[in-house]
């Protein structure tokens, strides 16, 4: 089934988890691409300040709603609904996460950490393909690397990221065998350099730290809002489909990497400010901001992504280098 997807400017794009890292740089950019954005978070106050930033006439809406509460995303329908007509793309980022042993983490924080990141994304889902089902569009679910290589002290983030890729692939199965026409993207950061360290409880004795390499949150937003214009079914950024492949062909040698290196990586040996996060209720502390206080370096792009995104363009560009490369050395020859 072939599917054609609205140019950016002539769309609207409701994006979850918006007051921060992710979100909030996918909105900047869509909004810069001249797209209708709808921004739902639970901080209000920092949704107001986006929506100063980025309001130019009635291109911006905020919703205050908690994604794990199918009843506050109905709201946020039906609002966007009321406001530009309906909506084009839904963006299911609100995400949340606890890091601490498996042992040690409470069931209410998975509960809450599972209420968020996959019911969120399953609400999210079902409300966006009730509305696009007829006249079409794009569902884009905010998976991770995690969503197959799992990371150590992070055993519910990475259950839920599982659990979203499963729903993902089945929702996209059936939307197919039916011959809807909605694009169904699963994109899967690796590292990404937001605000979710300070987001996350933590209840480890240091603060974590998240192993590199490490990208900037404009790379992933670049990777969505592509994905927006042109239906793909997965987007790894940067090094996630080789972490992902390798978990999946040598899981032996994977356990052992993480085992060796990841475990002791995680526990940054450095005291945490912000133990409590924004697990259970929204922090004001440490919304609006798109990238986070990762101490080492930030890639600020992904060449694999890019080439994943852009194959035609990206093999013109190699074959280009390689012509110059070849004319350089034949010149130097005579």
């Amino acid at each position: 089934m072939s599917l054609t997807l609205k140019p950016l400017r002539e769309q609207v794009i409701v994006i979850t988890g918006a007051s921060s890292g992710i979100g909030l740089a996918t909105a900047r950019m869509a909004v810069g691409a001249g797209a209708k954005v709808v921004l739902v978070a639970r901080n209000e106050e920092a949704l107001i300040d986006i929506e100063r930033e980025l309001k130019s006439g009635d291109n911006v809406l905020y919703v205050v709603a908690d994604v794990g509460e199918r009843e506050d995303l109905e709201r946020v329908a039906r609002e966007t609904i009321a406001r530009f007509g309906g909506f084009d793309t839904w963006i299911n980022n609100a995400g949340s996460s606890i890091w601490g042993r498996f042992d040690q983490v409470s069931d209410d924080d998975v509960r809450q950490v599972m209420q968020t990141n996959f019911w969120g994304t399953h609400y999210g889902s079902s409300i966006a393909v009730a509305h696009l089902r007829n006249k079409g569009g794009a569902l884009i679910n905010i998976g991770s690397v995690e969503s197959v290589a799992a990371l150590p002290f992070h055993a519910s983030y990475s259950a839920s990221k599982h659990a979203i890729k499963a729903m993902t692939d089945v929702l996209r199965l059936e939307l197919e065998k039916s011959g809807t026409p909605i694009s169904v993207t699963l994109v899967r950061p690796a590292s990404t350099d937001t605000q979710f360290m300070d987001h996350s409880k933590n209840i480890m004795p240091s603060a974590p730290i998240f192993p590199p390499p490490v990208y900037a949150p404009e790379v992933v937003a670049q990777a969505i809002l592509h994905a927006a214009e042109h239906p793909q079914r997965d987007v790894y950024i940067g090094n996630a489909k080789l972490l992902s492949r390798l978990a999946e062909n040598a899981p032996r040698l994977t356990d052992w990497v993480r085992r060796s290196f990841i475990y002791d990586w995680i526990q940054s040996g450095k005291p945490d400010s912000n133990r409590k996060g924004a697990l259970h209720a929204a922090d004001p502390t440490v919304d609006g901001h798109a990238s986070g206080r990762y101490p080492g370096h930030v890639a600020q792009s992904s060449l694999y992504t890019r080439a994943s995104q852009h194959p035609i363009a990206t093999t013109a560009a190699v074959a280009l280098g390689a012509l110059a490369l070849f004319s350089l050395v034949v010149r130097k020859r005579h």
